[in-house]
């Protein structure tokens, strides 16, 4: 076998030389031109979408990963935004990345792949609302009985809104707000979100458009595709977070969006919506016109029996005028004893009065008397003896005091002196007392392995006691140096003889 470097070896011929641009290029011109169009099904794995609305995802099968880009532009106009597990199909072209050498799939359209995806979709994203909380019952509002202002979220043209109108006509006729959207297609589950959160940011009371107090959210019947705008989280979560009561009435009466979950009461048809919405005026005047009849009944009736207790009081009252005379005697006796009454408080209050005031002296000499018995109960022995015995609490306290703080600081101190001599025994000091050396570079940092020095690199040893300059070199760098003699090989032993 000949060596690898041998000039028997052929040179490499005339192969021509490439840059890694000129060949990056060439790779990307090569795939773009044969995938320039291509439909990919896959199910979306790691969806991004970074600072810069670029959306970044996978498609995977069984056996293989594609990575694909959406770039912004594309992306804002997807009608189906890309999730974890969505088994979808991509429309778009291969490329490629030269700075990662990797090749990848920039999507121009993206759709879900079949009903059966479209229903795991579904599925999943109602247990997931429905672990917020979402469609709780708690969360859900009283239809209002009579609404006076009521406001419908659907496309102004079409069979829905007709309905509704005519239907509310024919039960109670009320104000109606419209609010034109699509139900369908590119841009409608933004603009059914924004009808919703529209109307509840009407104000209360004082705005130009009345505030509805009752919503309708009403499409006709369709495909799962054609009704997939209501399943939408921007639109579920619109319609969970509406003040005003809202009622759903999306499809026909099978079928079922994640509005209705959200909603405050769902409707099988948008006319079922309009019925439920307000009552039916006739039966609400022929219910007055009964309740004022009985009203009425049930007033006559009330007077009569009033009437009747009326007159059995007053045939129990006996004669009036005997009544009144014997208060009227009632009232000179009371007379009589309140003249006689105050005639003795009189006489009390003239007797008082006629007698002699004190003098001042005689006032003063009284209030001298009563302090000076005063001052003979008070004594300051018991307070001179607290004073003294809270003197020797004092000082017995001090003492014990000045004793713990003795202890403490005597223990301080041995803990102190332990911990000295464990520093002291652990001091590279004590190493160097061992024959170890300490190497230092110029700046005095240690140097701890001889990869981290150069020939010709000044240093510093430190012994146990003192300090000595060295230079870094290997044995035969020094100019003039000489290597240690080797010792004598030691003969070995001989075995003597004998004899």
């Amino acid at each position: 076998m000949q060596d690898a470097a041998s000039p028997d070896i052929a040179a490499p011929g005339n192969l021509p030389e490439f840059t890694v641009t000129e060949i990056s290029g060439a790779v990307k011109r090569t795939i773009e031109s044969s995938f320039e169009r291509v439909r990919v099904r896959g199910e979306v794995s790691r969806p991004t979408r970074a600072g810069s609305g670029h959306v970044y995802l996978s498609l995977k099968d069984e056996q293989a990963v594609l990575e694909a880009v959406c770039w912004r532009g594309t992306a804002q106009r997807l009608s189906v935004q890309p999730e974890e597990g969505m088994e979808v199909i991509a429309t778009g072209k291969l490329t490629t990345y030269p700075g990662r050498s990797k090749y990848q799939m920039v999507i121009e359209q993206l759709e879900l792949a079949g009903e059966g995806a479209l229903l795991k979709l579904l599925e999943d994203r109602r247990r997931r609302l429905a672990a917020e909380g979402l469609f709780d019952a708690e969360r859900k509002r009283p239809i209002p009985f009579l609404p006076k202002v009521i406001g419908v979220v659907t496309s102004p043209t079409g069979a829905v809104i007709r309905d509704i109108l005519h239907r509310l006509t024919d039960r109670f006729p009320v104000h109606v707000i419209v609010w034109p959207v699509l139900v369908q297609g590119e841009g409608a589950k933004e603009q059914i979100a924004r009808a919703i959160q529209g109307f509840n940011a009407l104000p209360a009371s004082g705005g130009k458009v009345a505030r509805p107090d009752l919503l309708i959210v009403a499409r006709g019947g369709g495909s799962l595709e054609d009704l997939w705008a209501f399943n939408e989280e921007i639109v579920v979560r619109a319609a969970a977070a509406s003040d005003i009561p809202l009622i759903s009435a999306v499809g026909h009466e099978t079928d079922t969006t994640l509005i209705d979950f959200a909603s405050d009461r769902r409707a099988p048809t948008p006319t079922a919506a309009a019925e439920m919405a307000v009552p039916v005026r006739a039966d609400l005047v022929a219910r007055i016109a009964e309740d004022t009849a009985r009203l009425a009944h049930a007033m006559a009736r009330r007077l009569t029996d009033g009437s009747n207790h009326l007159t059995g009081l007053a045939r129990g009252l006996g004669d009036p005028a005997a009544r009144i005379e014997q208060a009227q005697q009632r009232l000179d006796y009371a007379a009589q004893t309140g003249d006689s009454s105050l005639r003795r408080t009189l006489e009390r209050l003239s007797d008082r009065v006629a007698r002699r005031l004190p003098t001042p002296s005689e006032m003063l000499a009284r209030t001298e008397g009563r302090l000076t018995a005063l001052l003979r109960g008070l004594r300051i022995e018991p307070i001179v003896q607290r004073m003294d015995q809270g003197g020797r609490d004092m000082d017995r306290l001090a003492r014990a005091a000045d004793s713990a703080i003795d202890r403490v600081i005597k223990l301080e101190t041995d803990r102190l002196k332990g911990l000295e001599r464990v520093l002291e025994a652990n001091s590279f000091e004590r190493v160097l007392d061992r024959g170890f050396v300490l190497v230092r570079d110029a700046d005095g940092a240690p140097v701890t392995a001889a990869a981290d020095t150069s020939d010709g690199q000044p240093v510093s040893l430190r012994f146990r006691d003192g300090e000595r300059a060295a230079m870094i070199g290997s044995a035969s760098a020094g100019s003039g140096g000489s290597r240690p003699k080797p010792r004598p090989a030691t003969p070995p032993p001989t075995q003597e003889s004998l004899f």
